[in-house]
């Protein structure tokens, strides 16, 4: 059975990297990335698709939220994203190679690759592994989206991978798919060897299942300590921000 690096089942998980926006640390930046390494802590970050392919580090479909522009990421370049500042910091979004290049192995890192909303073409997935393929370090991938996952099994047959899974509440899909996807149903096609499921939801009877059967259970996204004690009671390892969860 493929297995999740170590580092990522004992050193906590970052949420989108260390970041601090009261602080202009905003996340999945660079500055953020550069806080989770200089703490020790593992970290989570999301992938969208440039416009020319790349795998850029950044986790809304469209800038508007987090920059000081707007419109859909995958309609511009890595070099315009590169160029369009974050909110409040001086970083800009940067590409998965760039971002694993300032890593360089020093820490655990889990990738969620973003649902392309109707652009589901393999694009990022291709992206995706041609970074992971010459990285050395402790990494794993993961996605909502189980035709992701599946795709990254061919690509990357070597590196860990899982599901992201919860309610599915907040989705907008239709019952059918909503009611598979929460019962975590491709687990066994995909390849998965972990779940990182939402927290609110980890005493789900199909998330007993498989840690019963020996699979890592992650979990998202804690904001303190109380209920990082609370979920450690099933959860193997958390994704966190807004404090800094104890370190091993």
């Amino acid at each position: 059975m493929m297995q999740l690096p170590e580092s990522l089942l004992q050193i906590p998980i970052a949420h989108r990297a260390l970041h601090d926006r009261d602080n202009g640390v905003i996340e999945n930046s660079i500055s953020a990335v550069r806080a989770a390494v200089r703490l020790g802590y593992g970290m989570e970050l999301d992938l969208q698709l440039s416009a020319d392919g790349e795998a850029i580090v950044f986790h809304d479909d469209d800038l508007d939220r987090l920059t000081e522009s707007s419109g859909p990421v995958h309609r511009k370049t890595a070099a315009e994203l590169n160029s369009i500042a974050l909110r409040g910091s001086d970083d800009a979004p940067m590409t998965l190679q760039n971002i694993m290049d300032e890593i360089a192995g020093r820490v655990p890192v889990l990738l969620e690759l973003k649902n392309q909303n109707g652009r589901d073409t393999g694009a990022l997935e291709r992206a995706t592994a041609q970074v992971l393929k010459i990285y050395s370090g402790p990494v794993a991938v993961m996605s909502f989206n189980p035709r992701m996952v599946a795709r990254l099994a061919e690509l990357l047959p070597e590196i860990p991978r899982g599901l992201t899974t919860g309610t599915f509440e907040a989705e907008g899909l239709p019952e059918a798919i909503k009611d598979h996807l929460h019962a975590i149903s491709d687990f066994d096609a995909v390849g998965a060897c972990f779940v990182s499921h939402e927290a609110a939801e980890l005493n789900a009877t199909r998330v007993a299942e498989l840690k019963r059967a020996g699979y890592p259970i992650l979990t998202w996204t804690i904001r303190s300590e109380a209920s990082e004690k609370e979920v450690r009671k099933i959860a193997d390892n958390i994704t966190f921000e807004g404090y800094l969860a104890a370190k091993p």
